[in-house]
C-alpha cells in the first residue's frame, strides 16, 4: 500500500511538473517577454537601476557598463518622477532584427504617464538570453 502511494504522488509530481513545463513552453513569446519587461520596469520605477542592469541581457551587459547606466537612468528618469500609469501599446515578436545580434526578440511598447511628463512613450525590447530567460536588451523613453 506504502508503494503504491508513493508511486501516485511520484506520478502526481511528474504530471505536475509536466503540465507547468508544457504550459511554459505553450506561452507566447509576447507574453513570456513582457513578464520579464514587467518586472524589469518594476526594478527602474523603484530607482534600483544598478539592479535592472545586473537582470539585463548579457548583450545589454556588454554594450554599456553599470556605472554608465545607472548615470544614463538617473539623468533622464529622475527628472519624469514617479509612474502615474503604464498602458501596454504594443508587443511584437521579431527575430533577427538588422542591426543586432541574432536572436528573438519582443520590441513592447507602453503609454507611460509619469508625474512631470504626461505623454510619454517607453519601449523594451527583451531578447531571449544566452540563460533562455526573456531580459531586456534595449530601453527608450520618447
Amino acid at each position: 500500500m506504502k508503494l503504491a502511494s508513493a508511486f501516485l504522488v511520484a506520478l502526481f509530481a511528474c504530471f505536475a511538473w509536466t503540465q507547468s513545463v508544457n504550459s511554459q513552453s505553450s506561452a507566447k513569446p509576447e507574453d513570456l517577454a513582457q513578464t520579464s519587461a514587467q518586472a524589469w520596469l518594476a526594478l527602474t520605477d523603484a530607482g534600483k537601476y544598478a539592479e535592472s542592469w545586473q537582470e539585463g541581457s548579457s548583450f545589454f551587459k556588454a554594450a554599456v557598463t553599470k556605472t554608465k547606466w545607472v548615470d544614463a537612468l538617473t539623468t533622464v528618469r529622475t527628472p519624469l518622477g514617479k509612474v502615474l500609469s503604464r498602458k501596454l501599446k504594443s508587443a511584437t515578436y521579431v527575430k533577427d532584427p538588422p542591426g543586432n545580434p541574432p536572436g528573438e526578440y519582443v520590441q513592447i511598447q507602453y503609454d507611460t504617464s509619469f508625474e512631470n511628463r504626461k505623454d510619454c512613450v517607453e519601449t523594451i525590447a527583451p531578447m531571449l538570453d544566452k540563460d533562455v530567460k526573456w531580459r531586456v536588451a534595449g530601453y527608450f523613453i520618447k
